[in-house]
């Protein structure tokens, strides 16, 4: 099944029309859905020219100099939090980084007034995280025009940018998608990262996508809505598979006995060194963190040389420089057109 089944189609044109300008850049980074594989391709090329600045004496560039992002983070957070933030200092961005608990929003203030207060700051872009799904998508239809939004998860939605630095990682070793086999492990059911990976793998034009877990962690006409094969079996899902991409138990997303024990899931589906040899010799294991030794893998294996996880968190910085510089680019141009020639110069 194409990428195209994805999501319904007015869905798609909706993501689309909300997350590009008129000329096709990116205005706002909200879901993989809806946008297409050359689009894609081009945040993940422009991450690898983003590569060299940790090796630089200066790690920074002058791209968002100015500009002010803001950190609204409703859900705890380390890894994105802190990648986001160090990405946008290195675009040489100001960076607010807004604690909710102490916020008016806890006294009560609504998030559009909360919007409206940092918007009367001159903020430049809102990299959002938030226990509802759609709540990104919420800000960015009520944001001023001259504002990006990035979305960092929603609920069980989406996580466009976790999905992307795993599209990297990916090419990084693979060097295409073509002609690989991924097996995506774990809890489907709650996950927004599973959700973008999925999204992105289809449109780069994957093999083979495969989804293994316990009946209770599928989503329902997961095979049909997702174009997956899915599996039932830890062993007989990642026979022969290129990529492994394992998958934290979302504990504070279910509200039911989705499993009898974290015991027994690990030895039905957790990812040891002796079941890594059913996969392909050059296979590589990932994981979006944070890693539940014993649950998810085993330490042999998140420590092991098939591991690239330490990859995919320094990835992560210059998947979300690409992104943030692509989204602010997009406004430095649309202020350009809005702006009579000459304005500005005294």
């Amino acid at each position: 099944m194409s990428a195209a089944t994805f999501i319904p189609p007015a869905a798609r044109a909706d993501a689309r029309r909300l997350q590009l300008d008129a000329e096709g850049n990116l205005r706002h980074f909200l879901t993989i859905d809806g946008l297409d594989r050359a689009l894609l391709t081009e945040i993940l090329d422009r991450a690898e020219g983003f590569l060299g600045v940790a090796r630089q004496a200066v790690k920074k560039v002058p791209l968002c100099r100015g500009k002010i992002i803001a950190n609204l983070f409703f859900e705890n957070s380390t890894r994105t939090r802190t990648t986001f933030e160090l990405a946008a200092k290195r675009l040489s961005a100001d960076v607010l980084n807004l604690n909710i608990g102490a916020s008016a929003t806890a006294k009560g203030e609504t998030l559009l007034d909360t919007l409206r207060n940092l918007e009367a700051m001159h903020v430049d872009m809102f990299v959002v995280r938030h226990a509802d799904s759609g709540a990104a998508q919420f800000i960015a239809e009520h944001a001023a025009p001259r504002i990006s939004v990035i979305n960092a998860g929603d609920g069980r939605h989406a996580h466009p940018t976790q999905g992307m630095l795993d599209m990297f990682t990916i090419r990084q070793h693979k060097g295409g998608f073509a002609d690989l086999t991924v097996a995506i492990v774990g809890d489907l059911l709650h996950s927004r990262v599973a959700r973008s990976q999925l999204a992105a793998l289809h449109t780069l034009g994957t093999r083979e996508v495969r989804i293994i877990a316990p009946r209770t962690l599928i989503p329902a006409r997961a095979a049909e809505v997702f174009g997956v094969r899915v599996f039932h079996d830890l062993d007989a899902g990642i026979a022969d598979a290129d990529v492994i991409i394992m998958l934290r138990l979302q504990r504070e997303r279910m509200d039911g006995a989705f499993l009898p024990s974290e015991h027994e899931y690990f030895h039905l589906f957790g990812l040891t060194e002796r079941r890594l040899f059913m996969a392909k010799p050059d296979v590589i294991v990932m994981h979006p963190g944070p890693i539940n030794r014993g649950v998810e893998m085993d330490s042999q294996v998140a420590d092991g040389a098939r591991s690239v996880i330490l990859e995919q968190v320094s990835n992560g910085l210059a998947v979300r420089m690409a992104v943030m510089s692509m989204c602010i680019g997009t406004q430095n141009l649309a202020l350009a057109a809005a702006t009579p020639p000459g304005a500005g110069h005294a």
